[in-house]
């Protein structure tokens, strides 16, 4: 026997104090459980893979990406201008850029796995972290009295990250046709009452992401029967007590609790617990997210965790830049437009005659009315026909629609399909009566029938695209497109209104629920 096996052996360890003493663990009959950490079961052991051979794709790609924008800096500041690129790139200063960069990518953890693949916090991230970086270079420079960086502003700055956004993007849309044949998903069981595990798996499903994959649902009630969502069969696989040992026997890696217990209020903390080696995250559903979305924060205070959520505002700085990138958009859009506007015209006059715009009065922000402007899809008596079809409607709520619609012209009908008819909305944009993204514009009759909620549309401008259009447009229940809008309303942003407007462009491209 070694000295070293008869140290294990006889308990002592270290500078000499036995073991059980040294971790303050009884070692008499009383403690009978064995003093062990959760080990890894196969399922996460399984997710933690995936997500680290995902990781290690975005890093790569990061790198190549960063020190090529660098180099391609110092190569043309070097091209057009010699004499001021010795001076503006010290020796060894590329590497020192582009090892500042990803180290700023890595800090702002934007290779996270729960943001990776769905909504716009991976994109924030890494704008966030790229600002920083050359933040950080410009003080760098201040301090060491260097000249000031130009090229690496004007050109690996904008042209990187446009790289970066644009790289990440394709990634997503890689993990996310992966996930439609099963592989990088999370495995989920939805625990809660019934009502609330239908809602939590109808949104799931509709997530464009596919990153959850529902096993089962346990219930509250511990009622048994299938959970059924839209024409889908989901097992009842256990009850509240039992949502950790069914997450261990059919691997899954995520639990998500759609229901609040009232009368154990220390049931989120010891199920998390339970799941310790089993699941990789347990997630918590609350209709509090859907109403203030990134508004909410969580201030740690010892022993009572406080939600933040952030009142709304309608005015502001935000806004003030939303408004200026309004200007910029619609400014740019009408000077392409004006090349398309001679070609629409002649085929709507050749088509059915005079005239070739149509105004129509909608209701913008804090109610006032406005002439919205659009190419002329319909006839001229389409207006004096509408009382005669109302009894067809087939629109959501107050809205009327019709899939086949006989007011509707031959080039109308193209033009309404890749939205073309909108496109000289941006002239309302550039007068401040709408904005490119918000609400949908509605009709003054509309208006007549809002409820108090629902009024809150009008609190910000109306857009010519908005999440009701990349989500389904005419397609929605009136209550999915109010959920929609009122959802944008106080939680939109710069970075989600350049997501809505990138996703706006494959709608048009692939259309779906225009008519």
């Amino acid at each position: 026997m070694t000295g070293l096996d008869a140290i294990s052996r006889t308990g002592w360890s270290g500078i000499g104090m036995p073991r059980a003493r040294r971790i303050g663990v009884r070692t008499d009959a009383a403690s009978a459980a064995p003093l062990a950490a959760p080990r890894l079961q196969l399922a996460l052991e399984r997710r933690r893979l995936w997500e680290r051979r995902y990781a290690r794709r975005l890093l790569w790609s990061d790198a190549v990406i960063v020190v090529c924008a660098v180099f391609a800096a110092f190569t043309i500041s070097s091209v057009v201008d010699p004499a001021s690129a010795a001076g503006e790139w010290p020796r060894g200063e590329p590497v020192l850029v582009a090892a500042v960069w990803l180290a700023m990518l890595a800090a702002l953890r934007t290779r996270e796995p729960s943001i990776v693949g769905s909504g716009p916090a991976e994109y924030k991230r890494v704008a966030n972290a790229s600002g920083i970086a050359f933040g950080v270079i410009a003080i760098a420079w201040a301090v060491l009295q260097l000249p000031t960086p130009r090229t690496q502003l004007l050109v690996a700055l904008p042209v990187g990250l446009t790289a970066l956004i644009i790289c990440r993007h394709t990634w997503r849309r890689w993990l996310n046709l992966q996930r439609r044949h099963g592989h990088y998903t999370s495995r989920t069981i939805v625990a809660g009452n019934r009502d609330d595990i239908e809602y939590v798996i109808r949104m799931l499903r509709r997530e464009g992401s596919h990153s959850h994959v529902v096993l089962g649902a346990a219930t509250f009630d511990g009622s048994k029967g299938d959970v059924v969502v839209d024409g889908r069969s989901y097992p009842v696989v256990g009850t509240a007590r039992s949502v950790a040992t069914d997450a261990r026997q059919l691997g899954a890696d995520s639990v998500v609790v759609a229901s609040r217990l009232d009368d154990q209020p220390e049931y989120i903390k010891r199920l998390s617990w339970e799941l310790e080696g089993t699941a990789a995250e347990l997630i918590l559903s609350s209709s509090l997210t859907d109403v203030a979305g990134p508004r909410i924060t969580l201030e740690p205070l010892d022993g009572l965790p406080l939600i933040h959520v952030k009142i709304p505002q309608f005015e502001g700085g935000r806004h003030v830049l939303k408004r200026g990138m309004d200007i910029v958009l619609s400014a740019i859009a009408l000077t392409v437009i004006a090349l398309a506007v001679p070609v629409i015209a002649v085929l709507i006059l050749l088509d059915d005659g005079r005239p070739v715009f149509f105004r129509q009065t909608r209701i913008g922000r804090d109610g006032r009315e406005f002439p919205m402007l659009k190419f002329r899809t319909m006839r001229s008596s389409a207006e004096a026909e509408l009382g005669s079809l109302l009894t067809a409607n087939e629109g959501a709520g107050p809205m009327f629609k019709l899939r086949q619609d006989p007011r509707v012209t031959r080039v109308g009908r193209y033009l309404r399909r890749y939205s073309l008819d909108e496109l000289p909305q941006f002239w309302n944009v550039l007068r401040g009566e709408m904005s490119v993204v918000g609400p949908r514009p509605p009709l003054p009759r509309e208006v007549t029938s809002y409820d108090g909620a629902v009024r809150r549309r009008l609190f910000i401008n109306p857009g010519i695209t908005g999440l009701w259009q990349v989500s389904g447009r005419a397609d929605l229940s009136w209550d999915e497109s109010v959920r929609l809008d009122l959802l944008y309303v106080e939680n939109w942003s710069a970075m989600t209104d350049l997501m809505i407007m990138w996703r706006t462009a494959r709608v048009i491209m692939h259309p779906k629920g225009a008519y």
